[in-house]
């Protein structure tokens, strides 16, 4: 079997932002996946190799290599390789560019929560944050919600201007607390470790869908948002114990088990907008989600052969 490789550009002319979520949705329709991620150090750098198993699906190894100091050599922080493979032989099938996954599985993520969640009229969206995943979820959500106005606010105003600058008709909001007020849908992509989004500050309609805290130690929205909303994630195995946003109000008491109704194994339970409700999505990510993306990238090369 000889191994395809699939480089940024020709992967990301060949994907559609709806056509990804629909990907996504169908593989967790496949039994559960296994999941397993390994840390190598050496000082402050780091290898991540986080790996998944879909029975039916394959197998994916995505390997990220951050080494901090490359800034100073002009070379990206990050670099990395997904490696997809064969569910029945085991033998490798493709070499992905990992900026090509992260992008769309990252976005894509949050994108399929908001289409089961969201305002499907949604007028108004806001961005929390100015960094690379900002300008993925312009992409990806001006895509499905053409109709709509996003605005990008960002504790660095300036940051949000220049991502602005890169997008007709993105615009830049300089009270965050109004800025909340005003929109239909919420995104938040910050490095933050305290919350950013109170929960008096959101209205029944609204869809808050939080991309950024990934750590233990991190949290984008406060314990009143929490109490305040409906609440659905990707994935219970990589958010409820892993993630600051729910497991700090868990080990508090300030959130239970149960308020977390369902992830992307159980989208049946995922209800259609009701304009009475606050709802709220978390991204934890995952290599499953690699795979998915990973899988329906290879299947699209493979039918434009």
């Amino acid at each position: 079997m000889s191994l395809t490789q699939i480089s940024f550009d020709d992967g990301e002319a060949l994907l559609d932002w709806r056509a990804l979520t629909e990907a996504l949705a169908e593989g967790h329709s496949c039994p559960k996946a296994e999941v397993d991620d390994t840390f190598l150090y050496r000082g402050k750098d780091t290898l991540l190799s986080r790996s998944a198993w879909i029975d039916g699906l394959g197998i994916a190894v995505k390997t990220a290599m951050i080494f901090p100091d490359n800034p100073t050599r002009d070379l990206p922080m990050i670099n990395g390789a997904v490696t997809l493979f064969d569910d029945a032989t085991g033998q490798p099938e493709a070499l992905v560019d990992f900026h090509l996954v992260t992008k769309w599985k990252t976005a894509g993520d949050s994108l399929l929560g908001a289409r089961r969640l969201a305002n499907p009229e949604a007028q108004e969206i806001l961005i929390v944050g100015a960094g690379t995943v900002a300008g993925s979820l312009i992409e990806a959500f001006s895509a499905v919600w053409t109709q709509a106005r996003i605005r990008i606010w960002n504790r660095t105003t300036a940051k949000a201007e220049a991502l602005a600058a890169d997008y007709p008709g993105v615009t830049v909001a300089t009270d965050l607390e109004q800025a909340v007020g005003a929109a239909d849908i919420i995104l938040t992509c910050t490095m933050s470790t305290d919350p950013v989004i109170r929960g008096d500050w959101l209205r029944p309609g609204q869809h808050l869908n939080m991309i950024g805290a990934y750590r233990p130690d991190m949290r984008e929205a406060d314990d009143a948002a929490l109490a305040r909303a409906q609440i659905y994630c990707d994935s219970f195995d990589t958010t409820l114990d892993h993630i600051g946003e729910f497991k700090i109000p868990l080990d508090s008491g300030a959130l239970q088990r149960a308020d977390v109704l369902a992830d992307f194994y159980g989208l049946a339970d995922f209800p259609t907008y009701d304009p009475s409700a606050i709802t709220l999505f978390k991204n934890g990510g995952g290599a499953h989600l690699d795979l998915m993306t990973s899988r329906h990238i290879l299947d699209l090369w493979t039918r434009s052969a």
